[in-house]
């Protein structure tokens, strides 16, 4: 299985100079968790909701609901949260070695790059679906006929060599 099988093709990026806002509202109202910077059809970061969350210094209003309640955030550009050091796979690659890469890097999401252009993203999210779907498949296979096959081997008295 490779990348291309379970990546997200329809990718939303930000550009370095747009506002914390507008990726806070894209991950409230697109329900996504990491979304690619993007310069000049270049890859050149990554900003997550974990980035989010280190957002320090004085809050400004920034919506006010009709229960009364507000939501703050700081008035920040994309640029001075997102990762720089992006690490990204091609679409060819093993899913396997991805998923493998994510878990080492302790990371969500990896864009998938081919020619130096952004293609798509694998999410954590897109590896369990992944994953959940092998083991259900796995789960319908009818492994009987293999186990009676091995029982029936006698493994105290492996066969002996023939000679020629």
């Amino acid at each position: 299985m490779k990348v291309q099988d379970l990546m997200t093709q329809k990718v939303l990026t930000v550009a370095p100079q747009d506002s914390v806002e507008r990726v806070f509202l894209m991950f409230i109202y697109e329900k996504i968790r990491h979304v690619p910077v993007v310069e000049k059809k270049k890859l050149v970061g990554i900003i997550s909701d974990r980035d989010l969350k280190k957002i320090v210094g004085a809050p400004k209003k920034f919506l006010v609901r009709p229960d009364g309640t507000t939501l703050t955030i700081t008035a920040r550009k994309v640029h001075t949260l997102m990762t720089s050091k992006v690490v990204t796979v091609e679409p060819r690659q093993r899913a396997a070695d991805a998923a493998a890469l994510m878990a080492k890097k302790k990371i969500g999401a990896l864009p998938v790059v081919h020619r130096n252009r952004l293609v798509g993203i694998l999410t954590e999210t897109d590896i369990l679906r992944a994953f959940v779907k092998l083991c259900n498949e796995l789960d319908s296979i009818n492994l009987k006929p293999l186990v009676d096959l091995l029982q029936g081997l006698n493994p105290e008295k492996p066969p002996r060599p023939t000679r020629r």
